[in-house]
């Protein structure tokens, strides 16, 4: 079936970093675009960060610009995310989402296929 997982989430103190990854498998296509969003408790969905692994082209809230990497391992069907100086605002369950419908990388774009999500958690 096709599935997003997202994995490497956890406990980490303010100014620290994390890297998150998400593994794409059984998508009926290989073009497709890759988005990170978060939910913080009782707050809505935010777009962070998307990339798509047709050209590369990648988009960024500026919450995140200068602090947040996305990167794509096509080969492996994996997207990583890579968080620095990390803020106790960045709490949240992080998602990562698949675009196979319109393979358009953008932060208020819909995506088709959805992770279960991965907690991070920033102390101060």
């Amino acid at each position: 079936e096709a599935q997003l997982v997202e994995s490497g989430g956890g406990l980490v103190q303010a100014g620290g970093s994390l890297t998150l990854s998400c593994v794409a498998s059984g998508l009926p296509l290989d073009d497709y675009a890759i988005g990170w969003f978060r939910q913080a408790p009782g707050k809505e969905r935010e777009g962070i960060l998307c990339i798509s692994r047709t050209d590369g082209t990648t988009d960024y809230a500026d919450s995140v610009k200068g602090r947040f990497t996305i990167s794509s391992d096509n080969a492996k069907n994996t997207v990583y995310l890579r968080m620095n100086n990390l803020k106790p605002e960045d709490t949240a369950v992080y998602y990562c989402a698949a675009d196979l419908r319109y393979n358009y990388c953008s932060i208020y774009g819909w995506y088709d296929y959805w992770g279960q999500g991965t907690q991070v958690t920033v102390s101060s």
